[in-house]
Parts: C-alpha cells; sequence; structure tokens
C-alpha cells in the first residue's frame, strides 16, 4: 500500500510526501522513497521505523499515514501522536489492547485521525447498505465471506470484521458474542449469529460478500477491490481530510460525509 499511496500522491498538487518509515532490512533504506517505487526522485528518504521520532523532527510531516502490522502500527502511532502529527491508519489485525492503546495516543495526543480497515470508497458504501438491509430484514440470517491474497497475514480480514461488527448494531445484538468466525465441527447455526469466513487464495485484492437468507430467498452484497489503487486513493482522501480536522477518532464515514457534503 505504501507504494500505490507514493505513486498516487506524486501525482497531486496538494499532498506532499516527505519520507518513508520501514524496516532496517528494506534494501532502499536511507535512499529516496520515490526511486525505491519508481517514480522518480521525491526528496523523501526512507526512514528506520524505529527513528521515527527523529524524521518527523528532520521533515516536519502533518500527516501519518500508517499502513504496516498491528504491532508496528500500535507504535507508530502512538508516537506520531505524542509529536502532534494527524495520523490516517488503514493496518488491520490490531487486538483489543493495541486499539486501546492506539485510541489513548491519539486522544492523549489531541490530534485528528481516521482509522478504518478499508478506505476504498465502495466498501464504506456497502457498510451503509448493510444497515440498511439488516434493519428491514431482522429475520433473516447473515453471513459474511472474504477472500484475499495468499499473503495477507490476518484472517478475518479486518473488512469483515468490521462489516460484522456493522451488521450487528443493526440488528441490535451484541457483536462480541454474535459474530462466529471459521466454524467447524457439529451443531446447527444459532440464532442471531452472524458468521464470517475467510478464504486465502492468489493475489485476490480483497472480495467481500454479505449474505442474507430468509426461507426461499436471499440477497447477496458484494463489492470487489480489483486495485490496490481503489484503497489508495481512499487514503488520500482521507489524509485530506484530516489534515484540517478538529482533533478526534473518525471513520471513512465521515470523510466520505464531509467530501459530499451529505
Amino acid at each position: 500500500m505504501g507504494g500505490r499511496i507514493t505513486t498516487l500522491a506524486s501525482q497531486t498538487d496538494d499532498i506532499e510526501i516527505v519520507g518513508g518509515l520501514d524496516r532496517p532490512e528494506h534494501p532502499f533504506m536511507g535512499g529516496d522513497l520515490g526511486e525505491a517505487f519508481h517514480v522518480g526522485s521525491l526528496g523523501a528518504r526512507i526512514w528506520p521505523a524505529s527513528d521515527i521520532v527523529e524524521a518527523i523532527s528532520k521533515t516536519s510531516p502533518g500527516v501519518l499515514v500508517d499502513f504496516t502490522n498491528a504491532e508496528a502500527s500500535t507504535e507508530n502511532v502512538v508516537r506520531a501522536a505524542e509529536e502532534g502529527l494527524a495520523v490516517v491508519v488503514g493496518t488491520t489485525g490490531h487486538d483489543k489492547e493495541q486499539m486501546v492503546a492506539i485510541r489513548s495516543g491519539i486522544e492523549s495526543g489531541g490530534v485528528p485521525a481516521v482509522i478504518a480497515p478499508n478506505m476504498s470508497v465502495g466498501i464504506n458504501v456497502l457498510l451503509e447498505a448493510c444497515d440498511l438491509v439488516a434493519r428491514m430484514l431482522p429475520g433473516f440470517d447473515v453471513e459474511v465471506f472474504e477472500i484475499h491474497h495468499n499473503q495477507k497475514v490476518d484472517a478475518p480480514s479486518g473488512t469483515a470484521l468490521k462489516l460484522a461488527e456493522r451488521l450487528a448494531e443493526s440488528l441490535g445484538i451484541d457483536p462480541d458474542s454474535s459474530v462466529v468466525t471459521g466454524r467447524s465441527g457439529t451443531g446447527k447455526r444459532q440464532k442471531g449469529e452472524i458468521g464470517v469466513a475467510s478464504l486465502r487464495a492468489g493475489d485476490v485484492v480483497g472480495d467481500h460478500t454479505v449474505v442474507f437468507a430468509g426461507t426461499g430467498e436471499r440477497i447477496e452484497l458484494v463489492h470487489r477491490t480489483q486495485s490496490r489503487d481503489a484503497l489508495a486513493s481512499g487514503a488520500l482522501t482521507a489524509i485530506r481530510f484530516v489534515a484540517d480536522a478538529s482533533p478526534g477518532i473518525y471513520s471513512m464515514k465521515d470523510v466520505l460525509v464531509a467530501l459530499t457534503g451529505g
């Protein structure tokens, strides 16, 4: 994702990439971020993530964009918030303790932040559609199915879990007790369950299907991400939003509402 965000940002007039953070063993460590992603020199150095405070001091960014892993993300976001940076977080796979640390760091820093497991416009419209359908069909069984590439490290996807959480809220049930992941064994489906199933194969960028099944009929809402540019474009929109936002934690719904005036 860092590569696609860098590439798309380099084509804009209003977003400047001033640096990047990565593992110390990155082959371009200390080099130019633009050269690493074949978009030409950007004058943006790649820093070791452990040097984030120095990187912030030397480059004076306004926003930190984090698409890493859960452990690195927690450290990056908390440190950035301490330094007064606005934050965009697209990383998934955080456990509850990590999310508490991230939210606490953002609130303590008094900075604005957008946190979203999926920043594509379409998937966030799907969230709203699921809310509407779930409220209109309270007696239907609801299941979520997601497919991603074979290199994705977390399952279910953060997007699938967000969909399940939103569905539970729409149905007025507790997501902690109603969401069931990776079913196995014997036993009937329990009333009020929201099942989440995952498949990892090939180079699938990301497919999410929500099934509402009743007696003799079903509705399927499907979103397929065909290119990571959909996610990167959404991230740029989030960057523009958070750069001027008041302190607080925002979702992509907040971003899109502000964008459309709706």
